[in-house]
């Protein structure tokens, strides 16, 4: 029989309040100073991201429609229009992230896409379209650590990833809570694991652990 995943502990990191007070703060920085704010994880993971979408030329083109999920300052899409990509959304629940996110993609003179929305509103989520490249660094975190239902939240989420997901697209989720195998147990009612992106590992105690863990599902098909 195979084992539940176990719950992570709450924090208020998984609460809307957190983060809007968090790009309320960045966005007052991002004025006075001109600093874009913190990107979660660190640039490395990002860069990573970027360039596996870079390498999978074959599959995704430059004008493939990217949706970035809980995009923040948007920095990640930034990137990408830096290396061409041309049809770039990002969405946040947080209307303060999705007002820095847009004050630094004008003031670089960029076109993205930048969208109040929330992925567990089916209306938020319908509205949106679909997407061959669906990205998530950090989200699917926050969403496991809301100190309300984060179990019921999560299966709305996957449901919302999905409908956003074309059948021949790709969805690219790093997370810092959860393991390899448990994200993989976790979306497998709507996913099957397509590629391992490598990032740095560790070892203690005689085990060998990852930071961070970086995936990439595709679609499964309906029977």
């Amino acid at each position: 029989m195979t084992e539940p995943i176990e719950e992570l502990e709450s924090s208020e990191l998984g609460t809307k309040d957190y983060w809007e007070t968090s790009y309320e703060s960045e966005m007052r920085n991002y004025k006075d100073h001109g600093d874009v704010g913190e990107i979660w994880f660190d640039e490395d993971s990002q860069l990573r991201i970027i360039r596996w979408i870079e390498k999978q030329e074959e599959s995704i083109s430059q004008d493939d429609a990217v949706i970035d999920l809980g995009c923040g300052n948007g920095m990640l899409l930034i990137e990408l229009a830096r290396e061409g990509y041309s049809n770039l959304t990002g969405v946040d629940y947080s209307p303060n992230a999705v007002e820095l996110a847009q004050a630094i993609t004008k003031d670089q003179e960029l076109c993205i896409t930048f969208k109040v929305a929330d992925l567990l509103s089916r209306t938020d989520v319908e509205s949106l379209g679909h997407f061959k490249v669906v990205h998530d660094k950090g989200t699917y975190d926050a969403i496991s650590l809301n100190p309300e239902d984060s179990k019921s939240m999560r299966e709305i989420y996957m449901h919302s990833v999905y409908r956003l997901l074309t059948d021949d697209g790709f969805f690219v989720l790093t997370s810092c809570n959860w393991t390899q195998q448990e994200l993989v147990k976790s979306f497998e009612k709507y996913f099957q694991l397509y590629q391992v992106i490598p990032t740095p590992s560790f070892q203690f105690g005689g085990s060998v652990g990852n930071v961070v863990t970086s995936v990439v599902f595709c679609k499964l098909t309906k029977k």
